[in-house]
């Protein structure tokens, strides 16, 4: 059952500190809306600051933001039911379902001409390996090979939703470590080769419509861009610059499964409620069965564990690690606290994070989760993930 929150407030006041504090003047966050869910109900959806630090619009509880990766569990969760309906094998080659992966190959670095040295893998790449990071799939902005292929050798950015930015190598034989990158973009299109939609329409069928998530999804509609944060980027002195022309493509080539959808706080609330809720939405809809989410939220890495996540474009994220020092797993698609955490997170508990500094938790033992969105570059901002920490620590001491 859900554990009782005593006092609200405290959670309001930790979001509300954050954006109000400066540096000779100038906001430190320009602006963050955070809420907090049971099982049951959400029970503090708090707003502060600005979408814009040039702009007098506040921020407001329906502010829509970029949520990045964490597109990356709704993916996995419409994978998940559709291996309940039996037309997805986990442990399959993923290449049944999306022939491209057919031809992929593993990068052993550069010849002396600069060229990429690659070898045919010893295993194909499964979808639970896609789902857990395991497949060998990287990120330019997490990884020296990768940036040099898209510095180099002319491979799109992510950011540019085409297949083209898909098209590259393993860093590893499938299944030998773990390396946070492109596998859930194609963990989507094996949803597409599935069900023969474009995964936008399969997170409406399957998850949105269910769950009510009207303000999710991969094109921002004149409503929602009505409502939209702007991204700001850290400068060297600490300073915040608001940049109006950054966006995610309008018309995507291929829907990103690992960060390419725009929603709310709380249609994100709506969406963790459901973990929470062994599967079924606040209408009674039985999104996920029980046992479903219970074999979903365990470690599906064995021995394996997360890494330190190296910033190489420092533009975008800095080195990144969720409580460092700590063993943290991955489950179907979070990560898991291996241990308990300071901010008093259990071990076992689910969460990640975008790439913008949006971040969330899910702990299934106290029946409580919570979400904090703004849009600053680059990830793993200090200033921003204190706040949130100060958030999620603020949750649990308002915990009855």
């Amino acid at each position: 059952m859900s554990t009782p929150i005593t006092d609200p407030y405290r959670i309001v006041q930790a979001v509300r500190q954050v954006v109000t504090a400066t540096t000779g003047g100038t906001p430190n966050v320009p602006g963050v809306v955070a809420g907090v869910t049971t099982d049951k109900e959400t029970i503090a959806l708090t707003a502060s600051g600005v979408r814009a630090l040039d702009r007098p619009d506040p921020m407001t509880t329906d502010t829509v933001f970029a949520i990045f990766s964490t597109t990356k569990a709704i993916t996995a969760t419409v994978a998940l039911k559709l291996v309940e309906d039996g037309r997805l094998d986990l442990d399959a080659p993923a290449k049944e379902y999306v022939p491209d992966l057919a031809d992929v190959a593993v990068i052993e670095g550069f010849d002396d001409a600069g060229a990429p040295l690659l070898r045919a893998p010893k295993s194909d790449p499964t979808t639970r390996q896609l789902l857990t990071h395991t497949a060998g799939f990287g990120y330019d902005f997490f990884n020296e090979d990768y940036l040099r292929l898209t510095r180099d050798h002319g491979v799109p950015s992510i950011i540019s939703a085409t297949i083209e930015s898909l098209n590259t190598p393993l860093l590893f034989d499938p299944g030998t470590r773990w390396e946070y990158g492109a596998n859930m973009d194609w963990a989507g299109l094996v949803i597409e080769g599935i069900t023969g939609m474009r995964l936008g329409d399969a997170m409406s069928e399957y998850l949105f419509s269910p769950l009510g998530m009207s303000d999710t999804g991969f094109t921002l509609t004149r409503d929602m861009a009505g409502r939209r944060a702007v991204m700001h980027h850290r400068n060297d002195d600490g300073s915040l610059a608001p940049n109006h022309k950054w966006s995610l493509p309008s018309d995507p080539a291929i829907h990103m499964g690992g960060h390419g959808l725009w929603s709310t706080v709380g249609d994100y609330l709506k969406f963790i409620r459901m973990w929470l809720n062994d599967g079924e939405s606040d209408s009674g809809d039985q999104v996920l069965r029980p046992e479903t989410i219970a074999d979903a939220a365990r470690s599906h890495i064995g021995d394996l564990k997360v890494t330190v996540l190296p910033g190489v474009i420092p533009a975008l994220s800095h080195d990144a690690e969720f409580f460092p020092g700590m063993p943290k797993s991955w489950a179907l698609s979070f990560m898991v606290n291996d241990e308990d955490a300071p901010t008093g997170r259990p071990a076992g508990s689910l969460a990640w994070a975008g790439l913008a500094n949006l971040y969330y938790w899910i702990d299934r033992r106290n029946k409580i989760g919570g979400y904090w969105a703004t849009q600053i570059f680059p990830f793993a901002d200090p200033t921003s993930v204190g706040g949130y920490l100060d958030f999620e620590t603020a949750t649990y001491r308002a915990l009855g």
